[in-house]
């Protein structure tokens, strides 16, 4: 399984971005996508995750109401779009995938906010 990120970048706070992160490889079978980001000194933490179907959703509580994580099963793709961004949003933003052969994960795309 390859995961593969993109969209990352600069941007002001306020602004907005979008993540994308495409999967390939054996990648059939039921599954939950998330986005995971780490700032420097900090641990790994949950953004948003998302069901196989795509019916149920979470986020951690920092970007409730900002970020909205969504997926196109047809493309094998999963997104993430941040709007509002804040500086304390800056972190290696990671696409990961939880199926039953195991826990896969990104290379990670760098999202920086400046004040």
């Amino acid at each position: 399984v390859l995961l593969v990120e993109s969209g990352g970048g600069l941007v002001q706070a306020g602004g907005s971005l979008r993540l994308s992160c495409a999967a390939s490889g054996f990648i059939s079978g039921i599954n939950t996508m998330g986005w995971y980001r780490q700032a420097p000194g900090k641990q790994r933490e949950l953004v948003a995750a998302i069901t196989n179907d795509g019916t149920s959703t979470n986020y951690a509580d920092s970007v409730k109401g900002r970020f909205t994580i969504s997926r196109d099963n047809a493309k094998n793709t999963v997104y993430l779009q941040m709007n509002s961004l804040k500086p304390e949003d800056t972190a290696v933003y990671y696409c990961n995938r939880k199926m039953g052969s195991g826990d896969y994960w990104g290379q990670g795309t760098q999202v920086t906010v400046s004040s």
